[in-house]
């Protein structure tokens, strides 16, 4: 078998069924709001800049949030192997709470991004703590339905997110997108606390060791990379002195980061994620698919306004009907899998992902919006199949000593894609958009052009030319994706025995 293992036991879950369902709202609420938060505040810039000032600044609310997720994920995920998953999650909630609570009674832009960046802190923690949870409380045969309602809860929250935050921006106040955080977040916190009871762990150490050399040399490396990442051709040119001073010191922090790791007993980030054919394998696809998610989630809203010509509710709606397949595709995929295999299951949706998202650049201009509709419809079921195996059938592959630090890389690698994604797709559109219109245009400044009636009609089909190439892109990370677990993933996944 393609994985060297050592033999680890599963260790008993002791939160009994009665019990196990307010823990599952716990999760639910938990997802939900780190979910909110990453798209809440989009709508209500406008509102914020206003109220506090700058707006040169002000994509740093959604940056700053991202980066502090991501770059903690790791972190968090081994912390909730040593400590166990309720003191982590406990943490994490005290922590996003506390950061929403200072958003509201924010005084400047300054201020706010950095009291969005401590939600962030405690963002991470849910995200990861809640997805090993849920494979924690669940045996093989049961974590399909419970991941389902996950990943329903985590689309639903996400899309609905700008509509919930135009809406307390528009009739209530801003500061009150962050206040909504605290009675939910108490309840969900409540119950964790109240509920939750983990089984006392077998460990040969009296003292546990934490790697915190090693979760400071992993902050300062994320933080550089995906800062240079999110700032790149954005607030300064790619060649400029700051993209290659932050991407030289990148590299240095990798080297400094592979130096301490490999010295430190309890490493944060492990070498066996990587030296097990498994785990690397659906590490690098989930890196795919979070590259390959940024093409409609980004980019076809301005491509439904600016070609289709829908109003902005509408065009939400284009990109919110992948949200009702991906849970439903999700939650039927166990009778896939058990069939012909994780593996097999998730070359099968990533497969179809790729002839969905190649059709696009075929639609006929300006087209129908059945069209595009229909094709995120597909796309939606075609991602349900491919994650959920590739995330139940991982957690299945490790004892609940490594559940933690598994799930948090794959979530990582994810999270990670989808910065490169925003990145090199929004390079690409921006080229494309260049070379049609024969000048030096970015794709916010025609789409703005279009929002004010003054672009002609060679505007409209240079966007359309520009989202086709961001498909094509995404349609050669799904072939990525795909020949990753072709080659790299065993056929056969190795499960371990449930206890």
């Amino acid at each position: 078998m393609g994985d060297t293992q050592p033999a680890i036991r599963e260790a008993p879950q002791r939160t009994s069924p009665d019990r196990r369902g307010a823990v599952v709202a716990a999760l639910m609420l938990a997802m939900a709001l780190a979910a909110l938060d990453s798209t809440i505040v989009s709508t209500a810039v406008p509102q914020i800049v206003g109220d506090l000032g700058g707006f040169s600044v002000f994509s740093w609310l959604f940056s700053g949030y991202l980066l502090a997720v991501t770059v903690t994920l790791p972190v968090y995920g081994k912390l909730s192997d040593t400590f166990g998953r309720k003191p982590v999650l406990i943490v994490g909630a005290a922590l996003f709470l506390l950061g929403s609570l200072l958003c509201a009674v924010a005084w400047n832009m300054g201020a706010l991004i950095a009291f969005r960046v401590v939600q962030g802190l405690g963002g991470g923690a849910l995200q990861g703590t809640v997805q090993t949870l849920a494979a924690d409380l669940y045996p093989l045969k049961e974590r399909p339905k419970i991941q389902a309602k996950l990943s329903t809860v985590w689309a639903v929250s996400a899309v609905a997110g700008p509509g919930v935050g135009g809406v307390l921006a528009a009739y209530a106040d801003w500061r009150w997108i962050f206040l909504v955080n605290l009675p939910i977040g108490a309840v969900a916190l409540w119950l964790i606390v109240r509920h939750l009871h983990e089984p006392k762990r077998e460990t040969p150490s009296t003292r546990a060791r934490v790697d915190w050399a090693g979760a400071l040399a992993v902050f300062a490396c994320g933080g550089v990379l995906l800062t240079a990442l999110v700032q790149g051709g954005v607030a300064w040119p790619w060649l400029s002195g700051p993209s290659i001073a932050l991407f030289g010191t990148g590299l240095a922090l990798v080297a400094v980061v592979v130096l301490v790791e490999r010295r430190a007993a309890e490493p944060i980030i492990p070498g066996w994620v990587w030296r097990r054919r498994t785990i690397a394998a659906v590490n690098l696809a989930l890196g795919a698919m979070g590259l390959l998610m940024v093409a409609p989630a980004v980019f076809l809203p301005t491509y439904a306004q600016s070609v289709l010509g829908l109003a902005p509710v509408a065009a939400g709606f284009v990109l919110s009907v992948w949200t009702l397949s991906w849970p439903v595709s999700a939650a039927l995929s166990q009778h896939v899998y058990r069939r012909i295999g994780f593996r097999n299951t998730a070359m099968l949706g990533m497969g179809t992902a790729t002839l969905v998202l190649l059709a696009f650049p075929f639609l006929p201009y300006p087209g129908e919006a059945w069209q595009p509709t229909l094709l995120m419809l597909l796309l939606g079921g075609a991602l349900g199949l491919f994650q959920l195996p590739l995330i139940v059938g991982v957690q299945s592959t490790v004892g609940w000593a490594e559940r933690g630090t598994t799930t948090a890389s794959v979530l990582f690698c994810r999270q990670t894609g989808q910065t490169i994604g925003a990145a090199v797709f929004g390079a690409v559109a921006n080229g494309v958009l260049a070379s049609r219109l024969g000048g030096a245009s970015d794709l916010d400044s025609v789409t703005r052009a279009l929002d004010a009636g003054t672009a002609p009609e060679a505007t409209r089909r240079a966007i359309a030319d520009a989202v086709h190439a961001v498909y094509l892109g995404a349609a050669c990370a799904a072939a990525v994706a795909f020949v990753v677990l072709l080659v790299l993933a065993p056929r056969r996944f190795p499960v371990l025995k449930e206890q």
